[in-house]
């Protein structure tokens, strides 16, 4: 069944207060996207499994009842978008996806339609699994195969960049293998976070992942260049197995980002190249202006060279990693679907009663002395900086002050994010035998679509091993908490909180005198 949208009507009426100027308020608007295909996709499509999940949709496997062709259907539910910021999201990833060409590594646009639930936007369908997911099923993994990958990577970068879009999400998941033959086609699938540029625009919106996000990123001013620095995390985990910038919570990973520390030293780089070095140093220059360009990496030797580069293999310790790496993404993007799933609509009423109780003033809007004194009222301890940046992320209509519904989203995710319930229930999701533990035959069966394939157990083992802290061999609840907020928090599952969580990073960080930026 579908959530229940937040009801626009019942935020600004009110009998005794001031009703909100329509200017300021957010209401979802009837259609999202211009000329669609048709509102009635049932009719042209009959849809299958579920291949995924993000924050605002489910992509499903679809066939054209027509031509008898196999495509993927990202279905958006209007529901999910909440806000003004997440309707322009939608509507800028048509726009993009019309707009650039067909090219063999991206993802064709195929077609979109919309009707009063959805948008659906359809296209090609990729089968042959994610980047790492191959990388970690070949025994052989080497340089060849790194500067292969990093070739067509800068390919679509390249692209991308003369249609004037900056990718600003380049991450592993969001490159897909066409198939499963061995000289399938990898191609880029995700264009949600991209955004039109002209030259020599700049933009201090804070958006990507925060393993692949550039110094600039977080310095909120930043052009095209931060698509190379992201390819450049990629490289270095392709060869390696590791992020460059790793640390326990995310604004140790941005002090290691703003650091710009890259270690050569650690098993495999002394049997890497030199000349895969130098490309990993021209990429992850911190100062974009001496960064290498997209051309530049292109034209280095290394990528040119890419099929004479060395075959030798660069250690099973490589794939283990990476192996390690993605599945315990993985393991926490599905207990991030499992929190989704359960946004707590039935307490949105309640929610819409506290802002007219915190609206002190009855003018229809929440300032700042009304929204902090009101988070304290609903058990939210946040400091006043935070305060300030919560009510900066939630301000979609830019006033300086949050209405009916900019309050009712916000706390939505407040409260979701912040109640342990969401993450224990999760927890027993993964808990199939209800022992009180996650334990090796849990994990297993969460993890892989073939729960017999003996070589999976060592990545099991060494999931378990890493997130028990106490050493009794399975994952209690407390180990799975501690787990879910390090390197990346859970909570940063949600685009609204991820925003204001890495603008406060962002504020922080810069405002201390000692963090600076290698010029």
């Amino acid at each position: 069944m579908r959530p229940t949208p937040i009801d626009q009507e019942t935020c600004s009426k009110s009998t005794s207060r001031t009703s909100v100027p329509k200017s300021q308020q957010f209401s979802r608007p009837v259609n999202v996207v211009t000329d669609p295909s048709g509102d009635d996709i049932y009719q042209r499509y009959e849809f299958g499994k579920e291949l995924g999940r993000g924050e605002f949709g489910i992509t499903y496997q679809c066939v054209d009842k027509v031509s008898g062709e196999n495509v993927a259907c990202k279905t958006i539910a209007k529901s999910k978008l909440r806000t003004e910021i997440d309707v322009e999201d939608v509507r800028r990833e048509v726009v993009i996806m019309r707009h650039l060409p067909k090219h063999p590594n991206i993802v064709s646009y195929k077609e979109v339609y919309e009707d009063k639930e959805a948008v659906y936007l359809v296209m090609e369908l990729c089968e042959g699994g994610e980047l790492f997911d191959r990388i970690v099923a070949r025994g052989h993994y080497t340089e060849r195969a790194a500067a292969r990958v990093t070739k067509t990577i800068l390919e679509v970068v390249q692209v991308c960049h003369k249609h004037g879009v900056i990718h600003r999400d380049l991450k592993p998941e969001n490159f897909l293998y066409a198939n499963v033959c061995e000289n399938a086609q990898l191609k880029a699938i995700d264009f949600g976070l991209s955004i039109f540029f002209e030259p020599g625009q700049r933009f201090g919106e804070i958006v990507g992942s925060p393993y692949y996000m550039a110094p600039e990123v977080l310095r909120r001013n930043y052009g095209p260049e931060v698509d190379v620095w992201s390819a450049g995390v990629i490289l270095y985990i392709l060869l390696c197995g590791v992020p460059p910038f790793w640390a326990e919570t995310e604004e140790g990973i941005a002090h290691a980002i703003v650091k710009g520390t890259i270690d050569f030293n650690r098993d495999p780089w002394p049997r890497v190249s030199e000349e895969a070095k130098d490309l990993v140093k021209g990429m992850l220059d911190a100062n974009p202006y001496s960064r290498f360009t997209v051309e530049e990496v292109l034209e280095h030797h290394w990528i040119q060279n890419a099929e004479k580069v060395s075959n030798v293999s660069l250690g099973e310790g490589v794939r283990a990693k990476i192996k390690q790496f993605t599945l315990m993404n993985k393991f926490k993007k599905k207990v991030l679907r499992v929190v989704a799933d359960n946004l707590p609509q039935d307490q949105v009423h309640g929610i819409k009663q506290m802002f007219y109780m915190m609206d002190t003033d009855k003018n229809g809007n929440l300032s700042f002395e009304e929204l902090k004194d009101g988070l304290h009222m609903m058990g939210q301890t946040v400091a006043e900086p935070e305060v300030q940046l919560l009510m900066d992320a939630a301000d979609v209509d830019g006033n300086g002050m949050l209405n009916c519904e900019e309050f009712v989203t916000m706390a939505v995710h407040l409260q979701r994010l912040s109640n342990d319930d969401h993450l224990r229930h999760a927890f027993l999701q993964f808990d199939k035998n209800k022992s009180g533990f996650i334990e090796f035959e849990d994990l297993k069966l969460s993890l892989f679509d073939d729960p017999l394939a003996p070589q999976n157990d060592q990545v099991i083992n060494d999931i378990i091993f890493d997130a028990d802290l106490d050493k009794d061999g399975r994952i209690s609840y407390q180990d799975f908490k501690v787990m879910m907020s390090t390197g990346t928090d859970w909570k940063m599952g949600s685009r609204q909180y991820s925003k204001a969580m890495l603008n406060a990073l962002s504020t922080r960080l810069f405002k201390d005198k000692s963090i600076q930026l290698k010029n």
